[in-house]
């Protein structure tokens, strides 16, 4: 994490001209999962011919390598220089919520640079930040990401503490987020499927069951690269409550903004995941 720190401390022109070079090696040499990248990118637009196809991958590994480089910056980062460049679209209406004494549930995606919009949360939202993740394995990833996202005081909860967590501090105005699009992998996720970029996808079904839960108006943010380094973040209501105790709506509404972003600007998408695995399609209510 030392070497990491000071490697974050290089300006910004350093860390992009590393970033070119991560490209190159990535995409011209190691072909970074380039399989999965190009069949996701290929089953998601059918109607694209290959040349749009290949302009989509090629800069979507121009993103991923900037991501990695500014998801390293986040280590070091000012406030005053993250607020700059990670901006947030309608922000009087968390004011409203706020006055109203109303926390709200933000739902955010695998959009470039999500790492970004969630920690810049902190600093830009009328209220405190909670965060759901799902630890990972590896020790070093795992302390990372968390150094990066509670940097600015966000609190992390684990996944499968989050009932508890939300029931024991019911009362504290926040912003809870999630980032909603992983792959629900265990056999004991309840699971929500869906015709998803022209696919058979299955979605977390907790997010819908926490709206239910927590009662608070549901968000989703899209994010939309202006230019290399400057980002901004544009929310939707997807859900007011009372939720009706048998709706879908949230989840469903979830995939659909989620499926228009990334159609308006397919590039900026993480095509690397292996979203589209053909295990536990069925949904398991």
């Amino acid at each position: 994490m030392f070497l990491l720190r000071l490697l974050s401390y290089l300006p910004f022109p350093i860390l992009y001209a590393f970033s070119d070079f991560l490209f190159f090696v990535s995409y011209r040499i190691v072909k970074y999962r380039k399989r999965v990248v190009r069949r996701n990118i290929r089953n998601s637009f059918p109607g694209k011919s290959d040349d749009e196809l290949k302009i989509i991958e090629r800069d979507f590994y121009r993103h991923f390598c900037d991501y990695g480089v500014e998801t390293l910056k986040l280590l070091t980062i000012s406030k005053a220089e993250l607020s700059r460049r990670m901006q947030f679209a309608n922000l009087e209406l968390l004011d409203k919520y706020k006055v109203n004494n109303q926390s709200i549930f933000f739902l955010a995606s695998h959009q470039f640079n999500w790492e970004w919009m969630l920690v810049s949360a902190s600093l830009a939202f009328p209220f405190d930040i909670e965060f759901v993740y799902q630890p990972v394995k590896n020790k070093f990833f795992d302390k990372f990401s968390l150094a990066i996202r509670s940097r600015f005081g966000a609190l992390g909860i684990r996944r499968k503490d989050v009932a508890r967590e939300i029931i024991k501090r019911r009362t504290k105005l926040k912003g809870l987020a999630s980032v909603a699009d992983q792959y629900p992998g265990y056999e004991s996720d309840k699971k929500y499927a869906t015709t998803f970029l022209n696919q058979d996808t299955v979605f977390f079904y907790g997010t819908n069951q926490l709206a239910h839960l927590t009662q608070f108006p549901t968000l989703y943010y899209k994010v939309e690269k202006v230019k290399r380094g400057y980002y901004v973040s544009t929310p939707v209501v997807i859900g007011e409550p009372p939720y009706e105790k048998s709706s879908d709506g949230v989840i469903d509404r979830y995939v659909r903004e989620l499926e228009k972003s990334i159609q308006e600007n397919p590039a900026n998408y993480l095509w690397s995941h292996n979203r589209w695995k053909k295990r536990h399609l069925e949904s398991n209510d």
